[in-house]
């Protein structure tokens, strides 16, 4: 059980303050009515939206950090309903989970009118009355919320119960020395006080024994009344008894200085025998250093004694004031226990319906003894040299040989090496320690190498230098009708030209990083187009020619119309050299055509033309921008860069 980590539960005004301050600090906070509706809408949408992720996740974390009733062991689901009342309970975390489906509700229909509006405005006003029912909703949680937090601390309180461990149980009548016992034999700080009901609660102490842990379960004390009439702290104990597995021990208080008759207890015991079915149960009987059971009357004596001869009940005493007895009631009970766990394992091991009876039953199906089919019996064969085989005696100096004694004789570990070749299976036995033991197949190929090689190779040689003496591989055919300096000289060409490509690759790849040069910036001259094209291979004399015929004719052109007004036949045509030259700075400075009416068919589509860039531009006047390249900032300290909430993250730019 996880019930210690359960968060703690908001009140219903801390949960507002929770989900308001979050969405005011997770989102931003300032917004115009010059922005766009759209900009507007999404800044109003994502305010809603995040409140109700907000509510939606913390709510869904407190249902879901509460124990789910029907999933919990029996004990655990009777002790909830004792102590809380389940229905109230379930109820409580009902109401928290409808709550989130109403608030995801309340998102979807305000983001929905959201998306219509049409000013800041109405934007905003939508915004206030979603956050608002969203609050509404969660003040109605405030019982709710009040109830789930006190059972978060009352459940934090209780102890850690293994319904599922060696346990021993202690019951009994108030003030008959229950908690003096489990105070005595665990390390259980429980509170022990000479009046009755001093316990309250379950309280959980631990003992070893056997290097196992056992669990104590100290329960408060019962009376003898019907089950209708007991109240919350009875009825801990009632359930205690009748959902966990453990060995009984019902304390009786012999000297009835705890207020109650010893008949009254007898009958206690007979009226909640029903809950001890498939228990072990011992009668602790308890203070015997005031009044010894010998002391009893006998009709007292034999009422004690019939109890224990109804079923598997013992008779154990003790005394928790002076320490006699408590130890040997703690190892008999412990020991007792042990043994029925034990024996219930193995009576489930031997069903078929147990986890353990079906692993063994599985383990058994899978060994199978042969048997021979002849019906002859034969018997053990034991090899002689076995048979034969003298104890290893180290001492005998006619013992067989070990490795380690090998080992031992020839220098010990670090000197000698083991012979690993002595090991080998091979075909012929002699092969073991061949120098070259390649083997293959079960066979040394060092055996099988030619034994004349070396003389072979010798051979081979000398006919290689005779024939190459005698001019047999020199040979002009594959040269052609080339020369061997034309060859050279195309080795050497080839060569330089991989050389450039090389180059070429190397200035491609870094101008990757580099800024590219315009293209209109790239100067060429006409001659040297001239003589990349004759490298083609084509002609280019008309080129040539057209190209200076056109710019003879452009030059001509620019001069005649910047000279003036004046009749040609009153011009000058012997213009000095400062003349021209002043004449063509003219024409350079002066556009060749007119921008504002290239592209255009007619005086409408100007003016239209021209409407169009002044609505594209009022944008940029509104922001009070030269142009769209203009990204100037007016103030010096912009405030959004120098005001407003800090978040979290570096502030060096401030």
């Amino acid at each position: 059980m996880t019930w210690k980590d359960i968060a703690p539960v908001p009140t219903a005004q801390e949960f507002i303050d929770i989900v308001l301050s979050r969405t005011q600090r997770r989102l931003p906070t300032q917004i115009r009515a010059g922005f766009k509706i759209s900009r507007i809408r999404a800044f109003y949408t994502r305010k809603v939206k995040f409140t109700q992720e907000t509510c939606s996740e913390k709510l869904g974390q407190i249902v879901a950090s509460f124990p789910i009733l029907s999933d919990q062991h029996p004990f655990h689901r009777d002790l909830m309903n004792i102590l809380y009342d389940a229905d109230h309970f379930k109820v409580a975390l009902g109401q928290v989970s409808t709550a989130k489906h109403l608030i995801e509700t309340i998102s979807r229909d305000y983001v929905r009118l959201l998306k219509y509006s049409q000013s800041l405005f109405q934007c905003k006003q939508l915004k206030r009355a979603a956050l608002g029912r969203m609050a509404t909703l969660i003040k109605r949680l405030k019982d709710p919320l009040l109830y789930l937090d006190q059972v978060r601390q009352h459940l934090a309180r209780l102890p850690d119960i293994n319904p599922t461990t060696r346990t021993m149980l202690v019951a009994g009548f108030p003030n008959v020395g229950k908690s003096s016992f489990v105070r005595s034999v665990t390390r259980a700080d429980t509170p022990v006080e000479p009046y009755a009901f001093t316990t309250k609660s379950l309280f959980v102490g631990h003992l070893d024994y056997k290097y196992l842990r056992y669990q104590v379960i100290d329960t408060p004390g019962i009376l003898d009344h019907p089950l209708e009439e007991m109240n919350t702290i009875e009825m801990q104990s009632v359930t205690a008894l009748a959902h966990l597995r453990a060995a009984v021990c019902f304390f009786i208080d012999i000297s009835e200085q705890c207020g109650y008759s010893l008949k009254a207890q007898c009958s206690l015991f007979k009226s909640i025998k029903p809950l001890f079915a498939n228990k072990m149960v011992f009668i602790v009987l308890n203070k015997m250093d005031i009044k010894p059971f010998e002391d009893l009357e006998p009709e007292l004596q034999e009422e004690v004694n019939d109890l224990a001869k109804s079923g598997d009940v013992e008779i154990l005493r003790a005394s928790c004031a002076t320490q006699d007895g408590v130890q040997d009631v703690k190892n008999h009970v412990c020991e007792r226990l042990l043994t029925e766990r034990v024996a219930q394992k193995l009576k489930a091991g031997t069903t078929s319906g147990g986890s353990m009876g079906s692993r063994l039953t599985e383990v058994m199906q899978r060994i199978h003894v042969a048997q021979p089919l002849d019906g002859v019996t034969r018997e053990s064969f034991i090899p002689e040299a076995v048979k034969n085989l003298k104890k290893y005696d180290k001492s005998d100096p006619e013992r067989r040989m070990l490795a380690r004694d090998i080992e031992e004789a020839n220098g010990g570990a670090g000197v000698f090496n083991v012979d690993l070749r002595k090991d080998y299976l091979l075909a012929d036995p002699a092969w073991k320690y061949d120098k070259m033991p390649e083997v293959f197949d079960g066979k040394n190929v060092y055996d099988y190498i030619d034994p004349d090689i070396d003389a072979k190779l010798a051979a081979l040689e000398e006919e290689e230098e005779r024939l190459e003496k005698e001019g047999f591989y020199e040979s002009d055919e594959d040269l052609g009708d080339e020369s061997e300096e034309e060859v050279l000289e195309k080795a050497e060409y080839i060569r330089e030209k991989h050389r450039l490509l090389r180059n070429e690759a190397k200035m491609r790849k870094s101008l990757k990083n580099r800024a590219i040069i315009p293209r209109k910036q790239q100067k060429k001259s006409f001659a040297q187009l001239e003589d990349h094209l004759d490298q083609l291979g084509v002609d280019t004399e008309e080129i040539g020619l057209r190209g200076r015929k056109e710019t003879q004719s452009r030059g001509r052109a620019v001069t005649r119309s910047r000279v003036g007004t004046e009749d040609p036949d009153s011009m000058d045509v012997d213009m000095t050299a400062q003349q021209r030259l002043r004449s063509k700075s003219r024409a350079r400075s002066q556009p060749a055509t007119n921008r504002l009416e290239d592209g255009v068919q007619d005086e409408g589509m100007r003016s239209k033309a021209e409407r169009v860039a002044k609505l594209g531009q009022r944008k940029r006047n509104r922001l009070a921008k030269a142009g769209e390249s203009d990204r100037h900032i007016g103030t010096t300290m912009p405030k959004h860069l120098f005001a407003g909430k800090r978040t979290i993250g570096k502030t060096s730019r401030r």
